[in-house]
């Protein structure tokens, strides 16, 4: 625990001016981004009585080692400035907006030649336009089935569209009429795309002109006598009402708004934001925060504010998506000290005036209150499900530095596993806890190479070498060569491997700890504590303890030791069944020499299947775009020869829950 008194600037050096400031530990790593009008007051302030501080504050300033600021000319830099930080450095010690849950949404593949409608959780693509956030999938397949009969645009995904458009046959969306069915021709491209663009138009809030258009429509067929396309076009505007009746109507004069309120108490707080495009709810989202120091409404919505609209505006920009994430006008519950600046910078973002006001009476202050209504059930539903979570990780790592001897509390935990099938695709998982709880962003994961030959002990020693010999060609070993080193000066993002553990798990008994223990000797680091946790009987070994450590059943150091150890496995046994999955669905074109990638997809694409490949002659094969006469020559004679006995079967791998696919992970 480091004295705030040894890192604190002198009063004179810390200039009276707006800036943005940033704490980091010994390792060079930021755990605190912040913004001051006054950044000697603010500062200052940090290096009060300890006893005086929030709770959460005086862990970071004890735990920091330094501070630098920077000095800018305005309030709108200095948000800027403080934005682009926390999302560079994400400091542990800020707070963080992040959902509660992950929110599903509408997503149309505009990108595609037969643009796609579907559900969808994940991280904004290029050429994709979403609606939502929704508060739950069904509702999204509910609305998604009535506006079908509407506009029927596929919903399929790309295997079923390829194989219905081989077979020649739409599938049953396209026999009952909820699909235009592009996949046989029904329509084309262009006429295709016109569905969904109307579809887009009807979700965003242009609704009463396509409404007059049906109605139009219906009535002149009636006069046609053409009644049974009439009777067609008012089922069609009827499915269009209910989908629109799904929509509440919440303000009369069609306003854009965000309507954001807060639920609190000293420790944590929940933010809700209901999207209001053309009067009517749009979305929903919720986050839950713990706070980092003592923080009113009017900071937590400047603080909000700032991130969430910093973050969409990215997530736009990278998804090349039309139109801004911010609207005309953001409602919160009370102004922040920076209110100009902040709707400054939104306008920035918009390309046009935002208002940011607090509603005082009406429909928009009816809607506040319904708004903090939901945020107040959220925040309650939230310590119901969290009572005592913080509580009890805080007494984890109190007992698991008293009970494994450390200087000080693990508050950095990494565990290694290693997974494999009677040695064969042998890889490794690297997992990191934070606080006790995942850091999820800077997951690892590796192949083991050499030291596959030696079992789990060899494997262990590998990966243990790998990743710190990895730690102290970024970093180096002390001082103020360490800090600068943390940093990537190209990119001024943190490095992959840059910051050590205070604690680290190997999952097994004592020959694993020994061979972890050894490794980080010989590479001469000496401040990485290292333990073994063997399934069997839980037991935890110390490197050369000839007994293990046991810790209580009950206990909460014991439990998140399991957690450490469970996600490890988790993490890592998927990864080998990535590989081994691969490994035995690869086809016999992958041993055809002068056969790349390229090739072996157009093939696969002219012919459909390795099977009707095999059965074409040599011409067929060489009419392929970029095949030669030589090379088909040697792609018929390999198949002959193989005669379908090298089509390896297919393991059963089923997709474990939360896998992969959101997790970051790398290999070294």
């Amino acid at each position: 625990m480091a004295d705030p008194s040894t890192y604190r600037p002198a009063p004179g050096t810390i200039p009276d001016a707006p800036g943005v400031y940033r704490f980091h530990d010994a390792s060079g790593r930021v755990i605190y981004v912040g913004k001051a009008k006054s950044l000697r007051s603010r500062l200052s302030s940090y290096f009060a009585d300890l006893a005086g501080l929030h709770p959460r504050t005086r862990q970071m300033v004890t735990t920091a080692t330094g501070v630098q600021w920077t000095v800018v000319g305005t309030e709108v830099e200095a948000l800027q400035l403080e934005y682009s930080w926390i999302k560079e450095y994400d400091p542990r010690f800020n707070v963080r907006y992040r959902d509660d849950k992950s929110y599903p949404v509408l997503a149309v593949t505009l990108h595609e030649e037969f643009p796609r409608l579907h559900v969808y959780r994940g991280p904004r693509r290029k050429g994709v336009r979403y609606f939502g956030p929704y508060a739950h999938a069904w509702a999204i397949r509910e609305t998604l089935d009535l506006l079908l009969r509407v506009f029927p645009a596929r919903t399929c995904s790309g295997g079923v569209f390829k194989r219905h458009s081989q077979i020649g046959r739409p599938c049953l969306l396209g026999y009952i009429g909820k699909c235009s069915a592009p996949c046989v021709g029904r329509v084309s491209a262009d006429e295709h795309r016109s569905i969904v663009e109307d579809f887009c138009d009807f979700l965003a809030g242009h609704t009463d002109q396509l409404m007059r258009k049906l109605d139009k429509e219906m009535q002149s067929a009636s006069a046609e006598l053409e009644f049974e396309r009439a009777a067609r076009l008012r089922d069609d505007l009827e499915a269009l009402r209910r989908a629109m009746e799904k929509q509440a109507v919440v303000l009369g004069d069609g306003t854009d708004a965000d309507v954001v309120a807060f639920a609190e108490d000293e420790l944590a707080a929940a933010v809700q934001v209901f999207h209001i495009r053309g009067g009517r709810v749009r979305g929903q989202r919720g986050w839950v925060i713990d706070k980092v120091e003592e923080t009113d409404t009017a900071t937590l919505t400047a603080q909000f504010l700032t991130q969430f609209y910093g973050e969409q505006a990215a997530l736009a920009e990278q998804a090349d998506a039309g139109g801004s994430p911010v609207p005309r006008e953001v409602l919160v519950p009370q102004p922040p000290a920076d209110a100009d600046a902040i709707a400054g910078w939104l306008s920035e973002l918009r390309g046009s005036r935002v208002s940011l006001r607090v509603p005082q009476r009406g429909d928009k202050r009816a809607l506040m209150e319904t708004v903090e209504r939901n945020a107040k059930e959220a925040f309650q539903q939230y310590k119901l499900r969290r009572a005592g979570d913080l509580t009890a990780r805080s007494a984890a790592l109190q007992e698991l530095q008293e009970g494994l001897g450390l200087d000080t509390a693990p508050l950095r935990i990494e565990c290694v596993d290693v997974s494999h099938v009677q040695g064969s695709d042998v890889v490794a998982s690297l997992v990191v806890f934070e606080d006790g709880v995942p850091r999820k962003s800077e997951y690892r994961r590796f192949e083991v190479r050499e030291g596959a030959a030696g079992g789990d002990v060899g494997s262990i020693d590998e990966v243990v070498r790998r990743r710190f010999h990895r730690y102290l060609s970024e970093t180096g070993k002390t001082g103020a060569d360490q800090i600068g080193a943390a940093i990537d000066p190209d990119t001024g993002r943190p490095r992959k491997f840059a910051y050590p553990p205070n604690l680290l798990v190997i999952d097994g008994g004592a020959p694993q700890a020994n061979a972890a223990a050894d490794a980080l000797t010989e590479l001469g680091i000496t401040d990485v504590a290292v333990i073994g946790l063997a399934k069997r009987l839980e037991e935890v070994w110390l490197p050369a303890d000839p007994d293990p450590v046991i810790l209580p059943r009950t206990s909460e150091a014991l439990y998140l030791l399991q957690r450490v150890r469970d996600e490890a496995h988790r993490f890592a046994i998927s990864y080998h069944r990535k590989k081994r999955s691969k490994r035995m669905t690869s086809s016999t074109l992958d041993t055809i020499p002068g056969l790349g990638e390229t090739r072996r997809a157009a093939l696969l694409k002219h012919f459909g299947s390795v099977r009707k490949l095999r059965e074409a002659g040599v011409d067929e094969i060489a009419a392929v775009p970029g095949i030669g006469r030589h090379t088909a020559e040697t792609v018929h004679s390999a198949l002959a020869a193989d005669g379908g006995a090298g089509r390896r079967p297919v393991p059963d791998d089923r997709a474990e829950p939360g896998a992969d696919n959101a997790e970051g992970e790398s290999s070294d």
